[in-house]
């Protein structure tokens, strides 16, 4: 369908030499757009970039300069950007009170402060390209409240409200901004959670009305809506793909 052809667009996924950031790429190239792979680890970069047809550009996205120029650098390897998702992060899972300040920013920068350098970076080439579409990568923690995740969960609210001020701020410039907030996903991540928080996989499935963890897959038809023609009048939003964890009270 029209509605959802992404050929001719092109789009840097950071974060996407696997997991949910793997998934989300693979649905835009699937869809017909060309895809920059961005990330710290070359190596994995690389090994996405050749599955998808994509190419691949390595940054540490805690620098500012090495951020702003991996969009850059996507932006003239592609010849263009039209979409960033805002895929890469970290998590530290403590207790609030055993965190050091070190951790606490490490977190930040990494899944917050990193994404509001990627869209300012990208900001230039969506005036240039007359549009674009930001997905910012939230979580359940954005929404709810877990003991072993104050840093984490700070961020994701930030993405959160992040996402909000840039959709009001650049709807002019024809720029959609939203966030997805994915549920419990068996990604390396989250199998580290499963080895870190006793009987969180039993939880997980008992509260998740889908009866399952999701896969990074599960996200790929999101990315390809919130980054076609489909999904022009919609900004602002926090969109959770969870197989109804959320609408559990």
């Amino acid at each position: 369908m029209d509605l959802f052809d992404l050929k001719g667009k092109a789009a840097l996924v950071t974060g996407g030499n696997g997991g949910i950031g793997l998934g989300m790429a693979e649905g835009l190239a699937r869809a017909g757009a060309k895809v920059a792979i961005g990330g710290r680890d070359s190596a994995r970069n690389a090994a996405a970039a050749k599955k998808l047809g994509a190419i691949a550009v390595a940054a540490d996205i805690t620098d500012e300069k090495a951020c702003r120029g991996m969009v850059d650098e996507a932006a003239r390897k592609l010849g263009r950007l039209d979409i960033l998702i805002n895929n890469a992060g970290i998590n530290i899972r403590k207790r609030p009170e055993e965190y050091k300040l070190e951790e606490w920013h490490r977190v930040l920068e990494s899944n917050l402060t990193s994404a509001f350098v990627a869209c300012q970076a990208a900001h230039p080439h969506f005036l240039k390209a007359k549009g674009g579409k930001i997905v910012n990568i939230g979580s359940m923690m954005s929404i709810f409240g877990a003991s072993f995740v104050a840093p984490y969960g700070a961020s994701k609210g930030g993405i959160v409200q992040l996402t909000r001020a840039l959709a009001c701020a650049w709807a002019k410039d024809n720029v959609q901004v939203n966030a997805v907030l994915p549920g419990w996903i068996d990604t390396a991540l989250t199998r580290r959670a499963r080895e870190e928080v006793s009987g969180l996989h039993e939880r997980v499935l008992a509260r998740t009305p889908a009866g399952r963890w999701g896969v990074p897959e599960d996200l790929a038809g999101m990315a390809v809506f919130l980054c076609s023609p489909a999904s022009d009048f919609v900004t602002g939003t926090a969109i959770p793909v969870d197989g109804g964890y959320a609408v559990q009270g």
